[in-house]
């Protein structure tokens, strides 16, 4: 039986294998994924991520400011950032957050943009990617603050906490997205999640060019493994890797409002 993934969060514009991304894309088809979400960490890549959109249809896009690069918020980008947001292929605004791992930027610039976009994402209607590393609390205050007021929708990528944090993310009515990280010997308190999280809430992603799964561990990665998130997904709730493919790109449409490949 053919399967049709959907990896919700690539960066495109950062997988360097000296292939063209015809054939990054021609290599996730044969694995069964049928669409990509392209997604921004600054105004640059947000750019190029729209660019995509224009010349492979399955391509979708994100466009946002990564807290590590909030330094230099301000209206100006934000405007542009609104700009990039409003093209044709655009599904979300994101990725954004914050990042108390790295503290690229001091928290509380980290904290204003992120604010900031997210008024900016619901005024559009449009979902939000959440990247949050090491700043759960702060993260989940933000959010629940916002939602109170105006209300959003929207996904915690690149999940990294425990049970009892993904049953705060599933209130606020955001989904959870795994990714290759699921596959590593240690990733219990994962794999805990993996079997908590209702199917009806739950998307996949590679974060390619990053965290690629085993037994590609510690490589580039790319859409195509995404593939290989979905199975270990499968493993996990006793189910057929056709039945992780059929809820998560149904969820993937439902929150993004993809079309059809």
């Amino acid at each position: 039986m053919s399967i049709s993934l959907v990896d919700t969060h690539a960066h495109l514009d950062m997988i360097q294998d000296n292939a063209s991304i015809d054939e990054v894309l021609a290599r996730a088809k044969a694995q069964g994924v049928s669409r990509v979400i392209s997604v921004g960490i600054d105004i640059a890549s947000s750019s190029r991520s729209v660019q995509y959109t224009q010349f492979f249809p399955q391509v979708f896009a994100a466009t946002g400011l990564h807290p590590n690069d909030a330094s230099g918020f301000d209206d100006m980008s934000l405007s542009r950032l609104r700009e990039l947001a409003a093209s044709p292929g655009v599904v979300a605004w994101g990725e954004i957050g914050l990042d108390y791992y790295r503290d690229h930027t001091p928290r509380d610039v980290q904290k204003a943009a992120f604010e900031a976009q997210l008024h900016a994402a619901s005024s559009m209607g449009l979902p939000v990617i959440i990247h949050d590393r090491e700043a759960h609390e702060d993260c989940l205050a933000i959010l629940r603050n916002f939602s109170r007021k105006s209300g959003i929708s929207g996904v915690f990528h690149c999940f990294s906490g425990d049970t009892a944090m993904a049953e705060k993310v599933l209130d606020l009515g955001f989904f959870i997205s795994f990714t290759g990280v699921i596959t590593f010997p240690k990733a219990q308190d994962l794999t805990d999640v993996a079997k908590f999280v209702p199917f009806d809430r739950m998307l996949i992603e590679t974060d390619s060019p990053f965290l690629s799964p085993v037994p590609f561990r510690g490589k580039p990665n790319e859409p195509a493994r995404v593939r290989i998130v979905a199975e270990r997904l499968a493993d996990i709730r006793n189910v057929p890797t056709e039945e992780i493919a059929r809820c998560t790109t149904e969820n993937a449409e439902a929150l993004f409002g993809l079309k059809s490949p």
